[in-house]
């Protein structure tokens, strides 16, 4: 649903922005200073005949005016605390299953040794260390859009400054 209120904010901050009164964006859209007044006080949205050439006049987009300026987050999936887990756990089983002198498991290790400028297997010998891999995977898939509940997060580690880091990470990327 659009939010008139946050509509008219973000035309207003933009015409602002660009040094233009309301008449003047009025006579740029060929419409009255009124229309541009009601828009901004939230009492009306700009016709959708006119809002290309709105967002063209505030150098934006139709988006981002109808969104009120805000970002609005699409996810590509859901993550969960558990999975992480699963996941780091995976590279202990390649060792157990193949051996940790086999090239596959070798070369994994190396590979992230060199990438992440660790030595993992120790990292995965560790509870702490191994979480803090846990929390770094989930931070990772959250950079790059995935969506994870806060309180699987809560639920999900067993140290409290882990919770706290991938919570305000969370937050920082508009999960709530």
């Amino acid at each position: 649903m659009i939010d008139t209120i946050l509509v008219g904010k973000q035309i207003a901050s933009l015409r602002k922005a660009k040094g233009l009164t309301q008449n003047q964006l009025g006579e740029r859209l060929n419409i009255s200073f009124q229309a541009v007044s009601k828009w901004e006080r939230g009492e009306a949205l700009p016709d959708i005949s006119i809002l290309v050439d709105l967002a063209n006049i505030l150098e934006t987009t139709t988006d981002h005016i109808l969104n009120g300026g805000q970002r609005i987050t699409q996810y590509s999936r859901k993550i969960s605390v558990a999975q992480m887990r699963e996941g780091i756990e995976c590279f202990v089983k390649i060792g157990e299953l193949l051996g940790k002198d086999n090239l596959f498991y070798l070369g994994a290790m190396e590979g992230i040794d060199n990438k992440m400028n660790i030595e993992f297997e120790k990292y995965l010998s560790d509870p702490y260390t191994k979480e803090a891999m846990i929390a770094e995977a989930t931070v990772q898939n959250i950079s790059s859009g995935a969506y994870i509940d806060l309180s699987d997060i809560q639920k999900g580690f067993e140290d409290p400054h882990w919770v706290s880091v991938v919570t305000s990470y969370a937050q920082k990327h508009n999960i709530k």
